[in-house]
């Protein structure tokens, strides 16, 4: 059985394979989550036996993170598989989220909130070498922060 992690909220676009808890293999993807993750899941399924897929359920892109969460969610449903989530800070370092113009999401204790940033803070996101179930929770609603920006 593997475990998957999926960091789909801008690009690239990040899916980490687990294996025994431990990262074994590394996706990246440039392309938007609505046309990758249908390809990239059917290759995955096909090589792998799934037992929990985790994802980052926001802040980030809007319409990344309604297409990854309906997706991952009726792919778990289908296939009987269990769906995790965490917010993005925990694959970033706790570092600010870009919003919108200046307007970032921070992560203040355990509240998310919007600030402005004068310089646009580097925000990189990694997969964890190891995996921590006990660090998700099964309550995997998106969490998009603001409302959708026209």
């Amino acid at each position: 059985m593997h475990d998957l992690v999926v960091i789909a909220l801008t690009s690239p676009i990040m899916i980490g394979v687990y294996k025994d808890k431990e990262l074994v293999e590394t996706i990246e993807s440039e392309k938007q989550s609505s046309e990758v993750l249908p390809e990239l899941f059917k290759t995955l399924l096909e090589k792998y036996e799934i037992e929990h897929i985790v994802y980052a359920n926001g802040p980030g892109s809007f319409m990344a993170i309604k297409v990854s969460f309906i997706f991952l969610r009726t792919l778990c449903i289908v296939k009987n598989i269990s769906l995790l989530a965490t917010d993005a800070f925990y694959f970033n370092n706790n570092t600010p989220i870009k919003a919108v113009g200046k307007l970032y999401f921070v992560k203040n204790r355990d509240a998310i909130e919007t600030e402005t940033l004068l310089e646009a803070p580097v925000m990189e996101f990694t997969l964890p070498q190891q995996l921590k179930l006990e660090d998700f929770s099964t309550e995997s609603a998106p969490f998009y922060g603001i409302g959708a920006v026209g």
